[in-house]
């Protein structure tokens, strides 16, 4: 610990006898400074001791006194000595008076006590305490270092949490907390996700102090928090907090410091580890896609093995309505590292999303990148697919949201979503097509599976849609393709130019025909003629077609291109 006032006073060879003040004697001293100077406060950057023998002062006069005092109080002085035997013999009551009412520390030096002699030992006492600190540093990071060999990141945030008298949390890419300590620590970590989400949107390195409220455990409420970026890049990898009940000693921010270095240490290890990853992920997927589930197990091993092992859905992310096609023979682009959730950037901040949760519950997951798509692997009702569905949907939601603000003249936006609802732009809006469960025999079904969802979300202006959602519904609701619009009324229009001749009504009764199922008398009945007259307008409508009605296909494309063209009719 710095020196202080009291061990100074009990230094044996000072001499230093208190005069006033004697309840304020633990203050520490941060230097010893000498000064004749009528007003020195000027020179002061507070906690000093302030010596002098009064050459310029009048001493005895107790206005002059006490005016010197306060001036030297409000400047932080935290002590006053005064050397007797030179101008004064003794320190004048008018100075005793005054620093008693200020409450300020006065200590009288005697005449064999030279100024420097205190200096010196002011200096020593702090050298001693800065030596004290850099050596209990060094060994916190020799300590630090062990745990995060042996024990990983973990180890290393509860090892530093006990460094600093404290707590300690560790945030993944995602924002999410991944190890705290001590174990009471976890929901004041999670009170502040706000302000680590806000750190993160700061170039890196960066880091922020704020104050929490406290909560379970010891240390009361307030904790001062310090939070810290981690990772190498512009873009942070992960986030440490540390909160403490004072501000941190020198011992203290050594030990800080050194878990910032080890843990961005184990970040970058991590990245270069998750490249390699991405693409053994990338081989495996190109197997699967081709057929051959038995070298994808083989490829995959321990880090995808426990994938395949059980049934998984495969998730196609778009981050712009334009498709582009993954390849008919999985011929995957060249990997590369999924962004780290750059700003404007929803695949990365999905591909963060997905692997953080599949992290946490223990799971694996095949995250592999393909120019504006991502492909994506998760085990059915596992909570990577489950932190897909929530991330998209909470886009979708602040979309909506946005929207509806910017048509009651509001500018409410995602609020950092990464998403640009509204915001005119397409190419930041994700797109997600979700497969049925597959097994390994039948992902490249599931990879078709999950692209038709995809093209009918991107169609419906959909975040997320998933296969079961159009097995379960209706295919009418596909017939609104302007592709489909198109061929439909190419179908009927040689029908309706007859009908608009006055010649007939031949597309009504081909609507109330097939609605009939092909039944004469009750298709007539609902149109209001004889079913001889129905029987020529189908036959006019065959000879017109140039198809015979007889063909279920043609029936088939008769009813839907009444269905996709109902609304305009």
């Amino acid at each position: 610990m710095p020196p202080t006032l009291a061990s100074l006073v009990h230094h044996s060879a000072l001499k230093l006898t208190v005069r006033a003040g004697a309840d304020r004697l633990d203050v520490p001293v941060r230097w010893a400074h000498v000064s004749e100077l009528a007003d020195p406060v000027p020179y002061m950057e507070g906690g000093e001791l302030l010596l002098t023998t009064a050459l310029k002062l009048d001493a005895e006069d107790p206005e002059a006194m006490r005016r010197y005092v306060k001036r030297l109080v409000r400047a932080g002085v935290v002590g006053l000595g005064f050397g007797v035997g030179v101008n004064y013999d003794e320190v004048p009551e008018a100075l005793v008076d005054a620093a008693g009412r200020e409450e300020l520390p006065l200590l009288e030096v005697p005449r064999r006590t030279p100024f420097l002699a205190i200096s010196k030992a002011v200096s020593a006492a702090i050298a001693a305490d800065q030596y004290r600190a850099v050596t209990a540093g060094f060994a916190a990071q020799r300590e630090l270092t062990r745990h995060a060999m042996n024990a990983g990141p973990e180890g290393l945030v509860a090892a530093l949490a006990g460094q600093v008298d404290g707590w300690a949390a560790l945030y993944d890419a995602s924002g999410a907390v991944v190890a705290t300590a001590p174990e009471w620590a976890g929901r004041r970590a999670a009170r502040i996700t706000a302000d680590v989400e806000r750190l993160r949107e700061r170039s890196a390195p960066a880091s922020a102090v704020v104050v929490g409220e406290g909560g379970e455990g010891p240390g009361g409420s307030g904790d001062r928090i310090e939070l810290h970026t981690l990772g190498t890049g512009r873009r942070s990898r992960a986030a440490l907090a540390v909160g403490t009940a004072a501000a941190l000693g020198t011992a203290e921010r050594y030990a800080v410091h050194s878990a910032i270095a080890l843990l961005t240490l184990t970040t970058e290890r991590s990245l270069s580890l998750h490249v390699a990853e991405q693409r053994i992920g990338t081989a495996v997927l190109r197997m699967l896609l081709a057929g051959e589930p038995d070298h994808a197990r083989a490829v995959a091993g321990d880090l995808y093995g426990d994938l395949l092992d059980a049934p998984f859905r495969l998730m196609l992310a778009e981050s712009s309505p334009v498709s582009k096609p993954f390849g008919g023979d999985a011929s995957l682009v060249a990997v590369k590292p999924v962004p780290a959730g750059a700003d404007g950037d929803p695949l990365g901040q999905l591909a963060e999303v997905v692997e953080g949760a599949a992290a946490r519950a223990g799971e694996s997951v095949l995250v592999v990148p393909d120019g504006e798509r991502l492909v994506l692997l998760g085990v059915d009702g596992g909570a990577a697919v489950a932190a897909c569905g929530e991330f998209v949907l909470g886009l979708e939601a602040a979309r909506a949201a946005a929207l509806v603000a910017a048509a009651s003249g509001g500018s409410a936006g995602p609020g950092g979503s990464g998403a640009s609802a509204g915001s005119g732009t397409e190419d930041d809006e994700l797109v997600v097509g979700l497969s049925a469960p597959a097994g390994p025999i039948a992902a490249s079904a599931a990879y078709k599976q999950a692209e038709q969802a995809l093209s009918v979300a991107r169609r419906r202006g959909r975040a997320l849609v998933e296969l079961e959602e159009l097995a379960a519904g209706s295919v009418l609701p596909l017939l609104a393709d302007d592709a489909v619009r198109a061929f439909a009324d190419g179908l009927l229009r040689a029908l309706r130019e007859h009908d608009a001749t006055g010649r007939g009504d031949l597309v009504a009764s081909v609507r109330a025909w097939l609605s009939r199922h092909g039944q004469w008398d009750a298709a007539a009945a609902d149109l209001g003629v004889h079913r001889h007259t129905l029987r020529y307008r189908m036959r006019r409508v065959e000879e017109i077609l140039g198809r015979s009605l007889d063909d279920p296909d043609v029936r088939m494309e008769l009813w839907l291109a009444l269905k996709a063209t109902a609304a305009a009719d």
